[in-house]
């Protein structure tokens, strides 16, 4: 079983970037699919999910610039990222989980999470 994360990199305020993560050895179907970030310093962070029906939950503080999707009935998550800010600098990770969290203390509280991706947006 593994999540890969891709798509991170170095992008100016206001610039735009899309997060994949792809899953093997086991489907997204059933499953609570999460985007988590962590800055520096901090805990991690809920930041959306994608339910297996659908229905889709934001942090308000990415609420209007993030959005999460899923390629059909593909094992491809992705978050595309607009008008980005310098606080969402941060270590970007997929995780999946049978249950709805938005909030956490630690990836483990999921079922499976990548390795994460870097998103940096600076001038």
């Amino acid at each position: 079983v593994q999540l890969v994360e891709s798509g991170g990199g170095l992008v100016q305020p206001g610039g735009s970037l899309r997060l994949s993560c792809t899953a093997s050895g086991f489907t997204f179907d059933n499953y609570f699919l999460t985007w988590v970030r962590q800055a520096p310093g901090k805990g991690p962070e809920w930041v959306s999910t994608l339910s297996f029906s659908g229905y889709t939950w934001y942090a308000n503080s990415v609420k209007g610039r993030f959005t999460i999707s899923r390629q059909g009935a593909s094992n491809t998550l992705y978050l595309q990222m607009n008008s980005l800010k310098p606080e969402d600098t941060a270590l970007y990770y997929c995780a999946v989980g049978r249950t709805l969290r938005v909030t956490l203390s630690t990836l483990s509280e999921f079922d499976y999470w990548g390795q994460g991706t870097q998103v940096t947006v600076s001038s």
